[in-house]
């Protein structure tokens, strides 16, 4: 059996990245971690050069402090 090579298309990779489905997926994902550190962190979501990123902010002093203190809104991503 010869060699497969795969080559992609990267134009397309590029375009589905930037899509609005990868921006509602980014959303979804945020939102998730969001809701498990309560209230105080505001969700957002926007379009880089390369990709689309989500992100999520402490917005009050005791998230801000929670966050400093104990990693709140890394440990919220990372946790299933």
């Amino acid at each position: 059996m010869g060699k497969v090579k795969i080559v992609l298309d990267r134009k397309a990779v590029r375009q589905m990245l930037r899509s609005k489905e990868a921006e509602n997926i980014c959303r979804e994902f945020a939102d998730k971690a969001a809701q498990r550190l309560g209230d105080g962190y505001e969700v957002s979501t926007y379009s880089g050069k390369k990709r689309v990123n989500a992100s999520i902010k402490a917005v009050t002093y005791k998230a801000r402090k929670e966050t400093k203190q104990d990693n709140a809104i890394l440990k919220a991503v990372l946790r299933k």
